[in-house]
This record gives C-alpha cells, sequence and structure tokens, in this order.
C-alpha cells in the first residue's frame, strides 16, 4: 500500500487529471480522426507534443520524441504510443478516420491519457520527474520500443509504465499483475520444396502443398504435447501460398506463423520444435523444408513491487483491480521491461465476446475510458516515484 504522503500525491493528481479530461477527450478525436501508420507518425507527434505543452522535447526512434514535466534527475517514464493499423474504419462515428489507416487498438486513447496526466503533474508540480514518451512503431518490426532502448534515453529512468486498453476485462476494471503478462512472441517462414509437375500425372510430383499442409497439422502438438500446459505455448499459421494454377504442382510452398511463449528461454526450444517438425514432415512426402525465425519480442515481465504498489493505489480510488489477466498477446513495451523495472496495466472496457475486439475496423472505446487510462497512469507513475 502506498504511505500517506504517496496516498495524497495520487489523490492530488487524480483531482488535476479531472480538469484535463475534457480537453483529452477532444484530442483523442482528433488523433483518431487523423491516424498514421507506423513509421510515418510525424504528424501525430506533432500534434501530441503541441497538446503537452511542455516544449518540444527530444527526437527518438525516428518519429517518436519524449518531454520532460518536472525538474531534473531521475524520472518516471510514461509510454504511449503514435501509430495506427493499416485498416479501414468502420465505427461510424462523426469523427472517425475516413482514410486506409486506424487507431484500432486503443493508441489514441492512450496519448490522450497520457497528455493529460502530463498537464496535470505540471499544473500542481511533482517532486519526481514525469518523462512523456511518445513512442513510434508499436505495431511493425523492427519496433519502436526496440530503437529507444537502443538510444540510451532510458538510462538512469526509475521506471517504465504504460496503460492498454483491453476489452476482455470488464469495463472499469484495471488489471495490476506481477511477473509474466504478456507472451515472447517471434515469426517462422517455413518453404517447402519438392518436384513440381503436371496435376494429372501426381505420381511424378512431390507435392509442396501436400507436405506444408500435413506441415501446418504437426505443427498443432507443439502447443499441446511439447510444452508443460502449465507453462504454455501458442503456435499459429496465419498465411499459406503455393502455386500459380489449379492444375499444375508447384515446386515450393510456403507457410507463416507466430510462436509464443511465456519464458524467453523456452524461445529456442520452440524455434527446434518448428524446425525439426517442418524438416521430418517435410521428408515423408519426398520434401525437404527450410525454417526461418524472425525474433521479435520477448516476454512482458511486471515489476512485482511495481505492480503491488499500483494495486494500492488502484483500490485507494476505488476502482476494482484484477490480479489474474495474462494474455498471449505481444507487445514491444516488453523490451523496456528488460532494460528497467517495467509495468504494464491493462484497462478493461468490457467482455462481451460478440463485441468487437482489439485490431478489428470497428473497435472503438468509450471516451469514458481516457479517464479511466489516465487513472492507471497515475498509479503506476506514484507506484515507480515512491520506491
Amino acid at each position: 500500500m502506498p504511505s500517506e504522503p504517496d496516498d495524497i500525491l495520487a489523490r492530488k493528481l487524480r483531482a488535476a487529471v479531472a480538469d484535463e479530461i475534457p480537453a483529452a477527450v477532444e484530442l483523442r478525436h482528433r488523433l483518431h480522426a487523423d491516424p498514421r501508420v507506423s513509421g510515418r507518425e510525424e504528424d501525430t507527434a506533432r500534434m501530441v507534443v503541441a497538446a503537452l505543452d511542455a516544449g518540444q522535447g527530444e527526437r527518438v526512434a525516428g518519429t517518436g520524441r519524449l518531454l520532460r514535466v518536472g525538474g531534473a534527475g531521475p524520472g518516471v517514464v510514461l509510454r504511449a504510443e503514435l501509430d495506427a493499423l493499416p485498416l479501414t474504419e468502420r465505427t461510424g462515428v462523426p469523427w472517425s478516420s475516413t482514410g486506409a489507416a486506424m487507431h484500432a487498438c486503443g493508441h489514441d486513447v492512450h496519448l490522450a491519457a497520457l497528455v493529460a496526466v502530463c498537464r496535470a503533474a505540471a499544473r500542481i508540480g511533482v517532486d519526481v520527474p514525469m518523462l512523456a514518451l511518445l513512442q513510434p512503431r508499436e505495431e511493425t518490426h523492427p519496433s519502436g520500443a526496440e530503437d529507444v532502448v537502443r538510444s540510451g534515453v532510458l538510462e538512469g529512468a526509475l521506471a517504465v509504465v504504460g496503460a492498454h486498453v483491453q476489452p476482455r476485462l470488464p469495463d472499469g476494471h484495471v488489471s495490476a499483475v506481477p511477473g509474466p503478462v504478456n507472451a515472447a512472441a517471434d515469426e517462422f517462414e517455413i518453404t517447402v520444396t519438392g518436384v513440381g509437375g503436371h496435376a494429372g500425372y501426381p505420381h511424378l510430383t512431390r507435392d509442396p502443398v501436400l507436405a506444408v499442409c500435413q506441415v501446418v497439422v504437426a505443427l498443432q502438438h507443439l502447443a499441446s504435447r511439447r510444452f508443460d500446459p502449465v507453462l504454455g505455448a501458442s503456435c499459429t499459421v496465419g498465411h499459406i501460398s503455393g502455386g500459380s494454377a489449379p492444375n499444375v504442382v508447384p515446386d515450393t510452398a510456403v507457410a507463416r506463423g507466430t510462436v509464443r511463449v511465456m519464458r524467453d528461454e523456452d524461445r529456442a526450444e520452440a524455434t527446434r520444435i518448428i524446425t525439426e517438425t517442418a524438416a521430418h514432415t517435410a521428408a515423408a512426402f519426398g520434401c525437404a523444408a527450410e525454417t526461418r525465425i524472425h525474433p521479435l519480442e520477448p516476454v512482458l515481465r511486471n515489476d512485482p513491487g511495481l505492480a503491488e504498489r499500483a494495486t494500492g493505489v488502484l483500490n485507494g480510488f476505488g476502482i476494482p483491480v484484477d490480479r489474474a489477466f495474462r494474455s498471449y498477446g505481444a507487445d514491444d513495451f516488453s523490451h523496456y521491461c528488460h532494460r528497467t523495472r517495467g509495468l504494464m496495466l491493462f484497462v478493461g472496457t468490457g467482455t462481451d465476446p460478440s463485441a468487437p475486439g482489439l485490431h478489428h475496423p470497428s473497435f472503438l472505446p468509450a471516451d469514458e475510458v481516457v479517464a479511466r487510462v489516465a487513472d492507471a497512469l497515475v498509479a503506476g507513475y506514484t507506484a515507480a516515484a515512491a520506491s
């Protein structure tokens, strides 16, 4: 639980944030209506920097920014993502995007909440500096977080805090879970090579399409039979390609997918299993398989002490706290957690299984969620500043 002075700071900051919420909601609408995809976030960054009114800050990771609120010395970094997804929006709200990009992951909400918290902190004054990290390229690889870490701007930071909307949590709840909360994720590409030919003479071919389909089926044993179910794993093939005509057996076929684990030490084992399974299965059909692994994000591991202290702050706010939520989703915030103390809080938007979820063209958190994400950031900041 936070000490009495820290509890006072949290409540004072939350009250100041409440005055910023109307402007933050208006900013959310402007960001949502005019999104930018990964790597092209310059306009979004300028809009948020102007709203923060804390100077131009330091450019990081290309289009990103790092702005300081408060005095000198080590501070707590609050991160929000700049980029949108390459989707055509289907929400129908007056402030929807009309182009080929959309904030379908809640980044507009996160940015607006971050602005509200930082402006409130500047107004009331905080002893521990607050650093607003406007991070680019969360939705692509190589990720913006990797570049932020490489830049060295996090050296000396007390902690990095983030908050993300989550439709799998009940509306109004916030999760503050210690330890691993998001999985490590790697992409794989399996190229199966056979012998092409005429579809009417299959005995003269070695069909890579048949072989790659069997590889996909065989890979399902990775999660169900090769990893401890208590620890878990997920292997999904999301793309298969091969051939150019229905009556031609091609020479090659390709399967691409992702593998996710909850322990970083399991990533090498997953790579080995995928490579061996692909090679042996393809060989059974007279083909050969070559596997390439593209490392993405490590496990997102919350600092236990930060999670515990943030829980105390949230309880003091009267916000229901979830202590069990974990997801096999991946987030490049995980790179920060491997560099310094990190805390990712998830803010519930509802658990209706029929409602649009993250990355759906109809996903649209309510404006009220801006204040809830701000509450989560205040809790994370207070927890980090007090420790």
